[in-house]
């Protein structure tokens, strides 16, 4: 069993959800990467996903690609995001982490020689945003190989049959966008997404979590109500922006964030 599939059945076993927190790599600094993964796990986090910084993160709104621009000005590459998670490891061996990026960077490594240090690192799971499960052959082998659970993202516009075949083919959690468009946009549709996430359910029993639109403390609590795992991203990275180079500001308020969200999430009916 993978540290994903334990935290999220024992979280199942106590009727709660798990909170995903979404940061990226390098921003404003990988010390503080680091030091923020700990504090968000002391916060209320049950998974961490950890970004990839890229010059071209398709999915991503406006907040989550200066992030990115802001990481790759400091030279953050995805052998320092490995090496962060391998860090992190040296005190926390039990919260999961997923690293998110795009195929490039996965690509220029060498899956195998990725797959290999993940591991080694200690990371859990890969969600690759451009990585499609009708064309997943050459790169789902290499990462159950190494224990490294593949991951993949469900819209709002995916068929049945193609939610069946991503439920066959991904493990740990399966990622549903409740929005049409990228991170950061709109505000959340709770009755679309509950009737979504039944469609989901009918066709495979990997947990869902559920990302995009999570903006604050009562938007986690309603998906909360409905999901396996609420995923908050654009809302932490748009904080890390507006704190610029105050670590100590943000080693407060990132977490002050979270557990927000994880008292109205566990407070909920």
């Amino acid at each position: 069993m993978s540290r994903i599939e334990d935290c999220l059945q024992s979280l199942k076993s106590q009727g709660r959800s798990a909170l995903v927190p979404y940061i990226t790599a390098g921003d404003p600094s990988l010390e503080m990467t680091l030091s923020l993964m700990h504090a968000m796990v002391k916060a209320g986090a049950d998974i961490i996903e950890l970004g990839v910084p890229f010059s071209d993160p398709m999915a991503d709104g406006p907040v989550i690609q200066a992030a990115c621009e802001r990481a790759l000005a400091r030279k953050v590459c995805l052998a320092d995001v490995i090496d962060c998670v391998s860090k992190f490891r040296q005190e926390d061996g039990q919260t999961p982490v997923v690293i998110m990026g795009y195929l490039n960077p996965v690509e220029n490594m060498g899956y195998e020689v990725f797959a290999a240090r993940a591991q080694a690192a200690g990371v859990d799971g890969v969600l690759l945003v451009d990585l499609t499960v009708e064309e997943a052959d050459f790169a789902v082998p290499v990462l159950n190989a190494h224990d490294l659970d593949p991951i993949f993202l469900i819209a709002p516009t995916s068929p049945d049959a193609r939610v069946a075949r991503i439920g066959e083919v991904g493990r740990g959690y399966l990622y549903y966008v409740s929005l049409k468009g990228v991170t950061g946009a709109a505000s959340l549709d709770v009755n679309a997404v509950s009737e979504k996430l039944s469609a989901i359910r009918a066709q495979t029993r990997l947990p869902v979590a559920v990302g995009f639109g999570i903006r604050d403390a009562a938007s986690a609590a309603k998906v909360g109500r409905l999901a396996d795992a609420v995923v908050v991203g654009s809302a932490l990275v748009s904080k890390i922006e507006e704190l610029g180079h105050d670590e100590q500001a943000i080693l407060e308020q990132l977490p002050a964030i979270l557990s927000d969200m994880r008292q109205a999430m566990d407070a909920s009916p």
